[in-house]
């Protein structure tokens, strides 16, 4: 959260302390869980990733993780292998 801009350095803890990232705050991250709650299929990953956002934004996501507010820009982050690749998708309405 912190490489990628969302938080200064060392921030990100408070901000995960404070509720900022959970489903109802300000700015929700890994509603889905992530892949600790899923697991991390080779090659699955980031079509997993495209699906939730597409959820997410088209207001279809289950209903214990979809985000109470209409979203109009969302971002997927993935690493591959030993952290050698790294592909970043920017979505908007």
């Amino acid at each position: 959260m912190e490489d990628l801009g969302f938080y200064e350095k060392g921030k990100a803890v408070e901000a995960i302390k404070n509720g900022e990232t959970k489903l109802d705050g300000v700015r929700p991250i890994n509603t889905s869980g992530g892949l600790k709650s899923k697991g991390h299929p080779v090659g699955a990953t980031g079509a997993a990733h495209a699906v939730e956002i597409f959820k997410q934004m088209r207001g279809r996501a289950e209903r214990n993780r979809q985000v109470k507010f209409d979203v109009e820009r969302a971002m997927t982050h993935n690493l591959g292998g030993s952290g050698g690749t790294c592909v970043v998708h920017i979505y908007q309405k």
